[in-house]
C-alpha cells in the first residue's frame, strides 16, 4: 500500500520532517564556520605556502609522540590558557584536533580558545581519521603512512567528489 502524499510516514527518517530549505541553509552553514574535515586541512597543508591557519594538537604528550600532523603546534587542553598567547598569534585562525569522532578534546580545545579570544575551527575525525585517511603522521620514531581505510577515503582517487 502506497502512503497518501502528506501523510505521516511510518520509518524514523521522515517521522520528523525535515526542515525548511532557509532554515537547512542556516543550519549547515553555520556548521562549516565551527568545522573542518581532514581532507580539507591536508589540502590546505599540502598547497604550499601558509595556509592561513595553525593546526593544533591538543592531546596529552603520550598521544603526540605517538602519532600527529607535521607541522601542527602541540598545546594539550589544560595547558592553552597558560601557553597560547606564547605559541598562536591571535590574528591567525586556529583548526583545533583531538583523538577522533568519539573524543570531544578539539571542541574543548576550540573551547578554551574561543575564550581567549582566538578564531577557531574544529577538524572533524581527529587524528584517527588523519590516519585512516592516509595522510601522513609522525611519531617519536620517525614518519608513517598507512594505506587509506576504503571505509573513509575513494580508492585510487585523492578526490572524494564531496
Amino acid at each position: 500500500m502506497t502512503p497518501q502524499p502528506g501523510a505521516p510516514a511510518v520509518h524514523p527518517v521522515l517521522s520528523v520532517p525535515p526542515a525548511e530549505p532557509a532554515d537547512a541553509a542556516a543550519y549547515f552553514g553555520a556548521s562549516l564556520v565551527f568545522h573542518a574535515d581532514v581532507s580539507d586541512v591536508a589540502a590546505a597543508l599540502a598547497g604550499g605556502g601558509d595556509p592561513g591557519f595553525v593546526l593544533l594538537d591538543s592531546r596529552s604528550t603520550g598521544s603526540w609522540d605517538q602519532g600527529h600532523v607535521p607541522g601542527a603546534v602541540h598545546l594539550p587542553t589544560a595547558l592553552i590558557a597558560e601557553r597560547a598567547h606564547r605559541l598562536l598569534d591571535p590574528a591567525v585562525p586556529v583548526v583545533t584536533y583531538c583523538w577522533g569522532p568519539g573524543c570531544n578534546g578539539a571542541t574543548r580545545a576550540a573551547l578554551a580558545l574561543a575564550r581567549l579570544g582566538y578564531r577557531v575551527k574544529e577538524m572533524l575525525g581527529g587524528f584517527e581519521y588523519w590516519a585512516r585517511e592516509g595522510f601522513p603522521y609522525e611519531t617519536r620514531n620517525g614518519g608513517v603512512r598507512r594505506a587509506a581505510d576504503p571505509l573513509t577515503a575513494p580508492a585510487g582517487t585523492d578526490d572524494c567528489g564531496c
